[in-house]
């Protein structure tokens, strides 16, 4: 009873909570003098906690520091040397040690910490990772179990303040606000960020996406990960530092207290993988990654980059406790019994799965080195070897060797068995031989970015195994040859990527371009541009065009570049393009793409849907339409008057059928039959219009004969809206009417299609011509050869088509059939190849029915 089933104290039980026993801290130093006091320092980032413990333990005779990640531990141990120099500080992390005889101030990552030196003073830093399931049990342990002779600081989020409360009451607690106002920016494109912008992503793919981007648009940028060496993130840092790069692209490793001037804070996803599953990010976590903006007095901001995670925003509920610094308190730590029976290998198991006996504490899940145990246990030779109090300490010890290449706990146990055999037998150590091999297979500074860190991570292991004294033969000598190699690696990989992410003339011009603000572009003979010295390209029209020496991925900065600069030139040339004649322009129309104003070569707009089929709208090119209002409006002004006066020249035809069909004074009949056949273009088929048609008097008739329209056997056209250019310009106009691009159009010319796609013959239709089956023949060339048709008939008799007229379109004998059933002709015979003329209807519109039945030809109609 009162006891919650996640490890807390019920809130709604009406029985007091246990009490659990006391946790008793076991101090570095094993003296007898008074515990020392403990202080938690809590707050958000930014706050000065970390300053403030390198100051007190400076203030020391003696020190250790633990640190979340080996990238913070190695920027406080260089702070430090240049406090105490070199001799006096030590460095240890999984990887890397530096300890000079006597060093009496030491960084470490948490899990490296010596809790076995007596000190007058200790430190953690981030200590709310003690709510992290996959290293929080370390934390725990350094938390409640390592303490300084003089002084000990926890640091961490004001999150944890209850659970040093119930867990620590001798702690005293001080709550430090963050120097600076850390505001939400909202959602922004990568190529919007301000300049000293992080971009956080969760994996490597995702950064180097990011990171190609971002050259492409803004020069170049820096990148760190965890799984990049001290070295090469030191050099990536120090190029974001410099000001060489004004963008860092990174993972959540910067969220740990590594300082840099950053001003914003993007990020590129709100999930991440966590070993697990693919989760959203707690508001804490978002609050540490988006507390790197801004320093000290200086306000940052964060946000999102819109567009790479488009599923997911931040919510106002995130947004208000990321603002304010209010996040919900801990309820446990993960903890994991630190007093292990090394009696035999199922004894270590047994003690590993003790479960705690405070409350506020949650036994951990399974970690690597307790899954790669569990793995090893399985190998009979590993069995074989691990027996007795020191051997199963020594498997244990090997089973701590991280998963640098994240290769996962099975895989990676085959590499601690390994090197458990190596340990266990002969003269207790890795052979020389075996570190040579290794070194040598890895020493290779060719291949690409990827091949590079693999190996980095390789050797990561190595230098791992060097630095451990009793692992190998002669210590120093491995672990300067594995660093060694590292830092020619880190090199490599460094230069790599600043040749892929880094764009040295476009970051150069950029960076001089924020110096100097008030720089213009210069324009060099020929249209070449130049800005503050840097050829960038040349402008064609209102266009730029970077320059083609430049990478394909890098001209958007230099167009953004230069653009930018070029105000007075497009003003200059706006007033050209509206005192320009008609000769200046001209149309372009390309399948695929949208009707184009062409000027001096360069696209100026493009046709849109507008108010009718022959009063298109304009879309002003991008280039044109940052103009200033002035300047644009007159463009926009010639445009228009060019267009309508260019429509009104080569469709003339169809403006006066335009007109007249939409006139008031146009009789109701003529208008019913003209419309349609206006709105199509000029062209249509004559059952469309048969209705209207009719209902025309003879005089009606006679009218839309005088403007030129030809009412044949199965089409209703204009014979001049038919030749190639004007049929190219009135399927432009039908498509920019549909909003569609350009669509595919016959040859000019060519007055039969033989089987054409369906694009082209839905385009040839629209154009005027009829399909028969698997060809398509033009309406005037069908109308011609009706006329021929019926020009060799004598009244109903039968006869026999003359075959040349077919030849002579290149129309083969099944379409020839098709056409004369089309026109009104029925077979003379079931073996005849004579034809005779129905002659019962005044419009044989594609019927192939019996004379003496009405309905079935209606139904032969519609079937044509």
């Amino acid at each position: 009873r009162g006891v919650s089933r996640r490890g807390g104290v019920s809130v709604n039980s009406p029985h007091p909570p246990l009490q659990p026993p006391p946790i008793i801290a076991k101090p570095c130093n094993m003296g007898a003098s008074p515990p020392s006091p403990v202080r938690a320092i809590l707050g958000p980032t930014n706050t000065g906690k970390t300053h403030f413990a390198i100051e007190r333990m400076c203030a020391h005779s003696s020190g250790i520091m633990g640190f979340p990640l080996r990238l913070l531990a190695r920027e406080v141990y260089d702070r430090i040397v240049g406090i105490k120099g070199p001799k006096e500080v030590g460095l240890i992390t999984g990887e890397e040690k530096i300890m000079p005889p006597g060093a009496r101030w030491l960084c470490c990552t948490t899990e490296s910490m010596p809790i076995d030196m007596d000190v007058a003073f200790v430190a953690l830093d981030e200590a709310q990772l003690g709510a992290d399931p996959e290293r929080g049990h370390v934390f725990t342990d350094r938390m409640l179990n390592v303490r300084g002779r003089e002084e000990t600081l926890i640091l961490g989020s004001q999150s944890l303040r209850p659970l040093l409360a119930d867990l620590m009451p001798e702690v005293k607690s001080e709550t430090r606000p963050r120097f600076s106002q850390l505001s939400y920016a909202g959602a922004r494109k990568l190529s919007r960020l301000p300049p000293r912008s992080a971009i956080i992503a969760f994996s490597a793919e995702e950064v180097y996406a990011i990171a190609e981007l971002i050259r492409r648009t803004r020069g170049g940028a820096a990148i760190v990960m965890g799984g990049l060496s001290p070295r090469t993130r030191n050099a990536q840092v120090a190029m974001y530092q410099a000001g060489e790069v004004d963008f860092l692209v990174a993972t959540d490793a910067i969220g740990m207290g590594l300082n840099m001037d950053i001003g914003h804070v993007a990020f590129a996803s709100l999930m991440k993988f966590d070993g697990k599953r693919r989760r959203r990010l707690f508001t804490h976590e978002l609050a540490q990654i988006a507390g790197r903006a801004g320093r000290h007095q200086r306000d940052g901001t964060f946000g999102t980059a819109a567009g790479t995670d488009p599923d997911h925003a931040l919510t106002e509920a995130e947004i208000e406790r990321i603002e304010e610094h209010r996040f919900t308190s801990l309820d446990t730590l993960y903890w994991r019994n630190g007093d292990l029976d090394f009696g035999s290998v199922d004894d270590l198991l047994a003690s590993l799965d003790r479960l705690p006996v405070h409350v506020r504490l949650r036994l951990t899940p399974e970690a690597t080195d307790h899954a790669v145990l569990k793995s090893v246990k399985a190998d009979p030779a590993v069995m074989d070897l691990a027996h007795g109090d020191r051997a199963v300490r020594r498997l244990w010890d090997v089973c701590g060797l991280p998963d640098f290449r994240k290769t996962g706990p099975e895989f990676h146990a085959r590499l601690v068995a390994r090197l458990f055999n190596a340990l266990a037998t002969g003269k207790g150590r890795i052979a020389d031989q075996t570190m040579a091999s290794e070194l040598s297979r890895l020493d290779d500074v060719q291949g690409d970015i990827q091949k590079l860190a693999d190996r980095i991570a390789a050797i990561r292991t190595w230098t791992y195994a060097a630095n451990r004294t009793d692992w190998v033969e002669d210590p120093a000598h491995w672990a300067g040859r594995a660093r060694e190699l590292e830092d020619r690696l880190s090199d490599a990989l460094h230069k790599k990527l600043a040749e892929r992410f880094v764009d040295q003339r476009t970051t150069r011009l950029m960076k001089t371009l924020r110096d100097n603000p008030d720089a213009s572009a210069v324009l060099i003979e020929d249209g070449e541009v130049s800005v503050v010295g840097e050829r960038v390209g040349r402008l064609e029209g209102f266009r730029f065009h970077p320059d083609p020496e430049a990478r394909q991925k890098d001209r958007r900065s230099l167009l953004a570049a230069a653009e930018a600069r070029m105000v007075p030139e497009l003003a200059k040339r706006a007033a050209e393009l509206a005192a320009s004649g008609p000769r200046d322009f001209t149309l372009r129309l390309e399948r695929g793409s949208a009707p184009a104003i062409l000027w001096h070569g360069g696209v100026v707009a493009t046709l849109t849907r507008g108010r009718s089929l022959l009063a298109p709208a304009l879309e002003l090119d991008a280039a044109v339409a940052r103009l200033d209002p002035v300047p644009r409006a007159k463009v926009r002004e010639r445009l228009a008057a060019w267009v309508e006066a260019h429509l009104a020249e080569r469709l003339a035809p169809l403006h006066r059928l335009n007109a007249m069909a939409f006139a008031k004074d146009t009789p109701a009949p003529l208008r019913a039959f003209l419309a349609p056949v206006a709105e199509s273009g000029g062209a249509i088929l004559r059952r469309e219009v048969a209705s209207a048609l009719d209902g025309l008097t003879p005089d009606l008739r006679a009218q839309s004969r005088r403007l030129g329209l030809v009412t044949g056997s199965l089409g209703v056209f204009h014979p001049q809206l038919l030749k190639p250019a004007a049929t190219d310009l009135r399927l432009a106009l039908l498509a920019v009417r549909a909003g569609e691009p350009m669509p595919p159009v016959p040859m000019p010319g060519l007055g039969l299609l033989d089987k054409p796609d369906v694009a082209l013959g839905r385009a040839a239709a629209q154009a005027g011509y009829f399909a028969f089956g698997d060809q398509m023949l033009r309406f005037d060339l069908l109308e011609r050869l009706a006329l021929k048709l019926h020009d060799q008939r004598d009244g109903h008799k039968a006869f026999a088509p003359d075959p040349a007229r077919a030849s002579e379109l290149g129309i083969g004998e099944a379409t020839l059939s098709r056409i004369l059933r089309a026109l009104g002709f029925v077979p003379a015979g079931a073996e005849s190849r004579e034809w005779r003329w129905r002659g019962l209807s005044r419009d044989p519109v594609a019927t192939t029915a019996r004379p003496h039945r009405r309905r079935r030809r209606a139904k032969g109609a519609a079937t044509a």
